[in-house]
């Protein structure tokens, strides 16, 4: 247990690819399906992005595509009904992919006294539940405009990049964290500036660019491999009650996992969403 006489400090956890194994916000795409909010082409472009996420082909430039085609997707979405399909769907579809190591290290970190944040590039309404449901004290996410409920489509707060350092010094200022006591974990290059913004930056299942990076600057660089339910290793865990929803999706679900492995069998891996393109052409609606 830390001493408390010294200045309080923190973790602060990237969330896809570091502490679950996919993309939080791709994950839900059949789930938006069965409530109506998507197609069924918009669940074969997901689908496929999130093939390309977890390839590990996704730079800065098509992390920014994928963030102007997830803002045109969500435009005129109803904000409630996006809560309370993530809360129907948050255990079937979260915890399953939750990385053993990642939630013990929550752990440790919370037996040590620190804080644990969640900072990452997914929307609010994904990314707060998903902190509730692990235990973090707080959550870092990206935000969207909403006008009479629904989102407009547009961006009033994006947690990518430097933006989330900049997130860390504003909560090591309100909270009292010293950051040079402070830890830090994430998958990607893109998040060196959060990393480099703490005492003990960590690379998680880096990508390629991360890696060489936390390499010539002796970061430690760990791998995390073992998702594991929550209530497996917290048998105690009360885990409320969810609705049934219809099971529309399945045909789209398998056709999808049919498609992703078509196109990456006939072709080389395209370049992120540009491929996209390429799944318009087999889902018609």
């Amino acid at each position: 247990m830390e001493n408390h006489s010294l200045p309080r400090t923190a973790a602060f956890f990237d969330l896809d690819k570091t502490v679950i194994a996919k993309s939080s916000t791709l994950t839900f795409s059949k789930s938006f399906y069965q409530g109506g909010l998507i197609n069924r082409r918009a669940v074969l472009r997901t689908a496929y992005a999130q093939f390309v996420f977890l390839a590990g082909g996704v730079d800065h430039d098509q992390m920014e595509r994928m963030r102007k085609y997830l803002s045109d997707l969500c435009r005129g979405w109803n904000v409630q009904q996006v809560r309370e399909i993530v809360a129907e769907t948050l255990h079937d579809l979260i915890d399953p992919i939750i990385y053993d190591e990642a939630a013990s290290l929550i752990e440790e970190h919370h037996l040590a006294g620190r804080d644990v944040v969640i900072v990452s590039t997914s929307g609010a309404e994904v990314v707060e539940p998903i902190g509730a449901l692990l235990g973090a004290d707080r959550v870092v996410a990206t935000r969207m405009v909403v006008e009479d409920g629904c989102f407009t489509g547009e961006v009033e707060y994006y947690a990518y990049g430097p933006t989330k350092a900049q997130a860390i010094a504003e909560l090591a200022e309100s909270e009292g964290y010293d950051l040079t006591r402070c830890f830090a974990y994430s998958d990607s290059v893109t998040d060196i500036p959060m990393l480099e913004s703490v005492g003990h930056p960590h690379a998680v299942n880096p990508d390629r660019a991360l890696r060489r990076e936390a390499t010539t600057r002796g970061w430690p660089v760990l791998n995390f491999n073992r998702p594991v339910r929550l209530k497996q290793r917290l048998p105690a865990l009360s885990m409320p009650p969810r609705p049934v929803l219809a099971i529309a999706a399945a045909s789209a679900a398998a056709a999808a996992a049919g498609l992703v492995w078509y196109v990456a069998r006939r072709r080389t891996p395209p370049r992120g969403l540009d491929a996209l393109q390429q799944i318009d052409r087999y889902a018609r609606v």
